[in-house]
C-alpha cells in the first residue's frame, strides 16, 4: 500500500513540473510579443511627432509596421536611419 502512494505523490509531482514547464514556455513568448507590440507603439508614436515637425521642413516619413518597429527597437538611432534612407531615396 505504502508503495502505491508514493506512485500517485510521484505522479501528481511531475504533472505539476510540466505544467510548470508548459506555462514557462509560453509565458516568455507572450512577453516577448508584448514587448514588441510596446516598442512598435512607441515608434510609431515617434515617427507621428516626427512628421508633425517635419512638415514644416517637407520632410515625412510613411508610418508602417516596419517604420514603426525599426524606430521602436532602435530607438532614435533608427529614426535617424530611416530620415537618412527617405533622404537617399
Amino acid at each position: 500500500m505504502f508503495g502505491t502512494d508514493i506512485g500517485i505523490v510521484l505522479a501528481y509531482a511531475a504533472g505539476i513540473m510540466i505544467i510548470f514547464i508548459l506555462a514557462w514556455l509560453f509565458i516568455i513568448p507572450a512577453k516577448m510579443i508584448g514587448k514588441l507590440i510596446i516598442n512598435a507603439l512607441i515608434g510609431g508614436f515617434l515617427l507621428f511627432m516626427f512628421n508633425i515637425f517635419g512638415s514644416f521642413f517637407g520632410l515625412q516619413i510613411g508610418i508602417n509596421i516596419v517604420t514603426a518597429l525599426v524606430v521602436g527597437f532602435l530607438g532614435v538611432p533608427g529614426l535617424i536611419a530611416i530620415i537618412i534612407i527617405r533622404l537617399l531615396i
